[in-house]
């Protein structure tokens, strides 16, 4: 099993290389998702959200109600710390689980994580990385257009994110989609290519070593 970390500023079609590589052969673990999961009612993050926050980040459903509980916590940085340390270790967990699912096997699983730093590297022993990369003007452009974002609220989402040069810092692979799907859809072709010829790592167990003792 190769695990290859997935990320990009917003705007940078992060979600659409997800798509394309999982149309090759990857496995997802989309971290996003995971969060979406870990605050389903019963799941493990939401009774203690309900404990620390408070019933009024529930919706009429009994779910919790996002904005409502952004609107609590991002505006206190205590509040902000309390809620991170509820909802960071279970996603973590939920995303190592998601991984270990395939070992044991020959897929590469691709960990798609917004914020990606050397933490989640560590976390999930990642193999490799691969930056989705567009320069931030277009990416304004796109979150502007696409998404109905004003200027000014996307222009803030990108000074809260990691610059393009620390993104790309990390990168063992670039995938370019500034110029079009077909462009982008070569650019996903030919890291799959390269994915597809890196060795597989090798575990304690199955290696010649561990067999002879």
């Amino acid at each position: 099993m190769l695990t290859i970390g997935l990320t990009g500023n917003i705007g940078a079609g992060k979600s659409t290389v997800a798509e394309l590589l999982v149309a090759h052969g990857a496995a997802l673990v989309d971290a996003d998702r995971v969060a979406r999961e870990v605050v389903e009612p019963g799941a493990v993050a939401y009774q203690p959200l309900i404990d620390r926050f408070g019933t009024g980040i529930l919706d009429a459903e009994g779910r919790i109600d996002r904005p409502a509980l952004a609107a609590v916590a991002f505006g206190d940085p205590e509040e902000l710390t309390a809620l991170n340390d509820i909802i960071h270790p279970a996603i973590g967990i939920a995303m190592i689980q998601g991984k270990d699912a395939y070992q044991g096997t020959d897929r590469i699983v691709v960990m798609d994580i917004p914020l990606l730093k050397q933490f989640h590297r560590d976390m999930l022993s990642l193999d490799a990385v691969i930056v989705v990369d567009v320069p931030p003007e277009l990416a304004l452009e796109r979150i502007t257009t696409l998404r109905g974002m004003s200027q000014e609220d996307a222009r803030a989402r990108q000074a809260a994110q990691p610059t393009r040069a620390e993104r790309l810092e990390g990168a063992e692979y670039v995938i370019d989609n500034s110029d079009g799907t077909v462009h982008l859809a070569r650019e996903v072709d030919r890291v799959w290519s390269e994915l597809e010829r890196l060795p597989q790592p090798v575990t304690p167990e199955a290696s010649p070593e561990a067999d002879a003792t």
